[in-house]
């Protein structure tokens, strides 16, 4: 049998630049599990083209929120050839219902211990509308058999994942809703074998905190620094508190390090219950990872509901006072399940439910002490001033661990400047007028 696992763009026309292109894994996974006398294909739309007369006899699509209406489009045209298409991802598992009118079964929530079964029930045609298994053992080796796809990623990043689950609950973010709130690991074993069968230089670990659990990331930490790889990740600002677990992270390889700081305003901060609740505290924490020349980026969001229009220039100040490595300007995104977002629908304050635009980069609320545009504008301009030249050259003295990565980082961040204010002509109108209908492509 011919299985086709895709993973779609959100805009076939215009691709994610390689420096920002994050490894696809879920798909390499589900490639790992399907029995060996299956071919499997996986196609990354990012990377390349989708053939929809492709000879196959199983579809499997994965997807978020931004990216669900390109592959509704898809699934329908597969199905318009008489294939049979599953969808699963993200937003699938939080939207089962809807991903369901576009799809002959969905998978809601982690594939282990569903993916083999479904197989099996496709080749014997009793296909069930939805597989589901609650929070499945991360204990099983799982081969990545296809990993062809990185070579044309920025500096061949391979991804790896070492545990899933959050235990917080910030209303913005549904991992919990999807992975559950308690941490589950892989066995240790297995991530060094991953790593070694893989061959790879450099890693992306895609946890959504490598260090969500201290003791489990100092063995982790221990464990693979004899094979010498270099590695990125995401971590929470508490890091800094262990001094053994840092160190232990720049020895075994970690070259940067992606943290939420999320805003610069501490009334914000106090209520996301961060770790770290003053500034001062976070620019002393920012300079003890810097001090290990470790790559320090910083994701930040506006549009809170603290927020006002002073909140752009005080985060621009903030980010060249400390020498940020490099940013992310994302605006508050209400997901669906999220707190946020049954908070702003019972306001009558969401714009939109098209979710093509729910990208983290574009205005689908009414903000609380500005309007949409203001909100849009003032994120563009934050990420124009720190991605000037001037600006670039300024922080490079301060930035010299790692002067590849951040001059291709920060250069397309600048580069990237000049759609978002493209964004701007339309905003008001397509947003606006936008309701609840799921674009075609």
């Amino acid at each position: 049998m011919k299985i086709l696992l895709i993973s779609p763009c959100r805009d076939s026309k215009s691709k994610t630049p390689k420096s920002y292109m994050m490894p696809q894994l879920s798909l390499h996974l589900l490639a790992g599990l399907t029995p060996s006398e299956h071919e499997v294909n996986v196609v990354e739309e990012e990377i390349d083209d989708i053939n929809l007369d492709a000879e196959c006899d199983l579809v499997g699509i994965s997807c978020m929120t931004s990216n669900a209406p390109r592959a509704y489009y898809l699934a329908q045209e597969f199905r318009k050839r008489g294939k049979k298409v599953v969808l699963g991802g993200v937003h699938p598992t939080i939207l089962p219902g809807e991903a369901l009118s576009y799809a002959d079964s969905v998978v809601v929530g982690e594939a282990e211990n569903v993916w083999e079964q479904l197989i099996e029930d496709f080749q014997k045609d009793r296909l069930q509308r939805k597989y589901y298994h609650s929070r499945p053992s991360l204990d099983r080796y799982i081969p990545m058999k296809f990993r062809k796809s990185t070579k044309k990623r920025l500096f061949n990043v391979l991804p790896i994942m070492t545990t899933r689950g959050c235990p917080y609950n910030c209303e913005f973010c549904c991992v919990s809703n999807i992975y559950g709130k308690k941490i589950r690991h892989v066995p240790v074993h297995n991530v060094v074998r991953d790593i070694e069968e893989s061959q790879g230089k450099i890693y992306i670990f895609l946890d959504d905190n490598i260090i969500g659990q201290a003791q489990y990331a100092k063995v982790l930490f221990k464990a693979i620094k004899p094979l010498k790889i270099k590695w990125i990740g995401q971590a929470s600002i508490s890091f800094v508190h262990d001094a053994e677990l840092l160190k232990l992270a720049s020895e075994s390889g970690c070259g940067a390090l992606f943290f939420g700081i999320e805003t610069v305003s501490e009334t914000q901060l106090k209520r996301m219950q961060k770790s770290i609740k003053e500034i001062v505290k976070v620019e002393e924490a920012i300079k003890r990872v810097k001090d290990l020349g470790i790559h320090f980026h910083a994701s930040m969001v506006f549009g809170f509901d603290t927020d006002t229009k002073d909140i752009f220039p005080q985060t621009l100040e903030f980010l060249q006072r400390n020498n940020i490595s490099t940013a992310s300007f994302n605006i508050l995104t209400p997901y669906p399940s999220t707190r946020v977002y049954e908070q702003f629908k019972k306001e009558g304050r969401l714009l939109t439910t098209n979710w093509r635009y729910y990208d983290h980069a574009t205005v689908v609320f009414r903000p609380k002490h500005m309007t949409p545009y203001e909100l849009q504008e003032g994120q563009i301009w934050v990420k124009k001033e720190f991605s000037k030249i001037s600006s670039i050259l300024k922080r490079l003295p301060h930035n010299m661990s790692h002067p590849l990565l951040y001059l291709a980082m920060n250069l397309t961040t600048r580069k990237n400047v000049k759609s978002d204010y493209y964004k701007l002509s339309w905003l008001n109108s397509e947003i606006c007028e936008s309701k609840e209908s799921i674009p075609s492509s």
